[in-house]
């Protein structure tokens, strides 16, 4: 995964992983939720990109559409320590 740009400073998101049909999200808690085309849709996966390259919005964005919020097709409990 790559870093969060996290440009506000506020993110809850720190690292992200994109790939041809996915992205991958990983907030503070360590939680990260993989959103796919089939799950969320190809408009809404391409904005997830977007906004992940960026370092903008992307908490924002997924916290804001509840299609994307609840949509993820996977989430990954943290790994243990």
């Amino acid at each position: 995964m790559q870093r969060y740009g996290n440009i506000s400073g506020k993110s809850g998101i720190v690292a992200y992983e994109i790939g041809d049909d996915f992205v991958a999200a990983r907030f503070n808690s360590g939680v990260t939720y993989r959103y796919t085309k089939k799950s969320v849709g190809t408009r809404h996966l391409a904005e997830l990109k977007r906004l992940a390259t960026r370092g903008e919005g992307l908490a924002t964005y997924i916290s804001q559409h509840p299609e994307v919020r609840d949509g993820y097709e996977r989430k990954d409990p943290p790994d243990p320590d």
